[in-house]
């Protein structure tokens, strides 16, 4: 038999994870002083890059609401810990491992996986349940239309990720003097439910602005090689790019269009800051268009981090590396807990999921408010570019923090 590993982190600002021994589901330390998240995510496999994201972000949250005097609960105080399991990047683990953390572990309240595919294996689990999972690394628009009333995301839905980069294209594109639709796109989308979902919204950007695909190519989950997608670009010599394909997909596209000499206008992408482009790649990802659910520049604060740029001190001091947005999204989700714990007064699931679905809460990643369906529609994404070794916000044009540079030059100009 496979064996699990369990990790418990989270008390008394515990630095390390401690290995334990299964909790029986009679053994319910929610009501001895603990509230006991769950969290089955990626520590090993395709996605373990984001999963220790997501875990930092977790646990940063964890900690610094148990040091400032936990969670307050009617008239009790909790502190907060959550159980971890590593889910191997394998949904059929992950669904698994949500049904032992509920009904081995006695958890009552469920953090959510690192991605689209691993929430989605999760998601009828806790909803078979009734337990509550608030996420923050599923952005699958598709999440949102099963009817699941116990689960809530407090990102951007993938549709939404790249819509910023085909608006620039267009503003761009008619302050040049040209019409939209004149436009060219060539999109190369990982073949996984978050990065079609991504793909949909493009597509619907693009043909809100008469816009075509000139190259619209899915790549096996397995990225290891883009070069007949690249040729194929380079044939069309599109007016955009646009690439989604998390982290390594990211890291792919940098390194072969740099060895092939691909030329674009415009490159935008997903997973740039987890990918680490700029510290991989140094001078070959200028220029780069990166989506992004987080900046350290926004002017969003509350009461636990203070403001973005705060976090994003403290992330880079206790971590030692700036804070892509999976792990301040992260951290976000465990403030929504938080928060719905308290509003509630209590500890029962159903109630703590009406407060959720109840929750108008700003934090320092954005304002949080859920629809119907548990999506958060009141944060927008927003889009930055590396420049000069730096990322910067371009648009939306009221977030922005630096005007954008373009065209990208051609390789052998720079």
């Amino acid at each position: 038999m496979t064996a699990f590993r369990k990790l418990t982190v989270g008390l008394a600002g515990l630095a390390a994870c401690a290995i334990t021994a299964p909790v029986s589901a009679a053994d319910d330390a929610q009501f001895d002083g603990t509230i006991t998240l769950g969290a089955a995510i990626s520590l090993t496999g395709k996605y373990s890059t984001n999963g220790g994201h997501t875990k930092n972000g977790y646990d940063m949250a964890v900690d610094r609401i148990n040091s400032m005097g936990g969670v307050e609960v009617g008239d009790k105080t909790y502190k907060l810990e959550v159980t971890y399991y590593d889910d191997e990047s394998t949904p059929a683990r992950g669904a698994q491992l949500a049904e032992r953390l509920i009904q081995q572990d006695g958890v009552k309240f469920v953090l959510g996986p690192y991605s689209s595919g691993m929430t989605k294996a999760i998601a009828p689990v806790t909803e078979q349940y009734g337990v509550p999972m608030v996420e923050a690394n599923g952005a699958s628009r598709s999440l949102f239309t099963q009817g699941y009333e116990y689960l809530f995301a407090v990102l951007s839905t993938s549709e939404q990720y790249l819509a910023s980069a085909v608006q620039l294209r267009a503003e761009l594109a008619e302050k040049d003097g040209m019409d939209p639709s004149e436009m060219t796109i060539a999109g190369v989308f990982e073949n996984d439910p978050f990065s079609q979902d991504i793909r949909a919204g493009v597509i619907a950007d693009a043909e809100e602005h008469g816009m075509e695909l000139v190259v619209d190519d899915k790549l096996p989950p397995e990225i290891n090689d883009m070069s007949s997608t690249l040729i194929k670009v380079k044939a069309k010599s599109p007016d955009m790019m646009v690439v989604s394909g998390h982290s390594k997909g990211a890291a792919l596209a940098i390194r072969q269009m740099s060895e092939m000499r691909v030329d674009v206008p415009m490159l935008a992408m997903t997973h740039c800051d987890s990918a680490q482009i700029i510290q991989k790649f140094g001078d070959k990802a200028e220029y780069t268009l990166c989506a992004s659910q987080w900046a350290p520049s926004l002017t969003y604060s509350d009461d636990y981090f203070g403001s973005a740029s705060d976090f994003a001190a403290d992330f880079e001091a206790r971590y030692d590396y700036a804070p892509p947005y999976q792990s301040a999204e992260s951290a976000a989700a465990v403030l929504v807990y938080k928060d719905a714990f308290e509003r509630a007064g209590s500890l029962d699931k159903k109630a703590v999921r009406d407060a959720l679905q109840a929750t108008d809460l700003m934090t320092f990643y954005g304002p949080v408010n859920f629809d119907d369906t548990g999506k958060n529609t009141a944060k927008p994404m927003v889009l930055y570019q590396v420049q000069d070794g730096e990322y910067k916000v371009v648009a939306p044009t009221e977030y922005a923090s630096a005007e954008v540079r373009y065209p990208m030059p051609k390789w052998s100009e720079r």
